[in-house]
C-alpha cells in the first residue's frame, strides 16, 4: 500500500482537540490541496473563511439558542457547545458559489467535497485533526450574517474544525465487501 492509499485508509474524524495552535503553515498546505481538487470546467466554486474567536463565540450562540430550543437550557450544555466552537484551533467555513443551472450546480458541489477531502487529507498527513460538519448552524441567517456571507451568492455547505488531535478516535469498520459495492460490465 502507498503514502496516499494509507493517508486515505487512515484518516478519520476527530471529536476532541488539544488545546493550542496547529503547526505553522499547515492550514495553508491544506488550502492549497484543497485548490488542486478535480473541477469541471474550472469554476472554483468554492470559498472558504477562517473564523476566528470572536466570529466563533458568537456562532456558538447560535448553537446554543438551537439546542436549547430542543433540549432546555443548562450549565452542562452551554459548556458542551461552547468548547465545540472554541476548543479546536481553527474553524474553517466552506461555502459554493450559487450556479443557476442545476447540473453545474451538482458538479460545483462534487468538486467542493472533493477539496474537502483534500484539505482534510493534508491536515491528516500533518498529525492534524478534522471534522466535517454540517449542523443546523450553517442553515441560520444570522450564520451568514456573522460570516459575511451573501445567502444570495453562496450557500455554506460546511464547518470543518480543525486542531491537534487529543485523542484519535477508532477507525469505524468500514464495508470492505468490494462485490457489494462495484460490479464490472462486459
Amino acid at each position: 500500500m502507498n503514502q496516499v492509499q494509507q493517508a486515505l485508509n487512515a484518516r478519520t474524524t476527530v471529536h476532541k482537540y488539544r488545546p493550542g495552535p496547529v503547526p505553522e503553515g499547515c492550514i495553508e498546505r491544506a488550502l492549497e490541496a484543497a485548490l488542486a481538487a478535480p473541477n469541471h470546467r474550472m469554476t472554483e466554486p468554492w470559498r472558504f473563511v477562517s473564523a476566528g474567536a470572536q466570529t466563533r463565540e458568537q456562532l456558538s450562540e447560535i448553537a446554543l439558542q438551537l439546542k436549547v430550543a430542543k433540549l432546555g437550557d443548562s450549565k452542562q450544555l452551554r459548556r458542551v457547545i461552547r468548547a465545540k466552537f472554541l476548543d479546536p484551533a481553527h474553524l474553517m467555513v466552506v461555502s459554493q458559489v450559487l450556479e443557476q443551472d442545476p447540473v453545474m450546480a451538482r458538479e460545483d458541489y462534487a468538486a467542493i467535497a472533493c477539496a474537502i477531502q483534500n484539505f482534510m487529507l493534508s491536515l491528516h498527513s500533518e498529525g492534524v485533526g478534522s471534522k466535517w460538519s454540517t449542523s443546523k448552524v450553517i442553515q441560520q441567517s444570522d450564520t451568514y450574517r456573522i460570516l459575511e456571507i451573501d445567502p444570495e451568492t453562496a450557500e455554506i455547505v460546511a464547518f470543518i474544525w480543525v486542531g491537534v488531535p487529543a485523542q484519535v478516535p477508532t477507525k469505524r469498520a468500514r464495508s470492505r465487501d468490494l462485490a457489494g459495492l462495484w460490479r464490472q460490465l462486459p
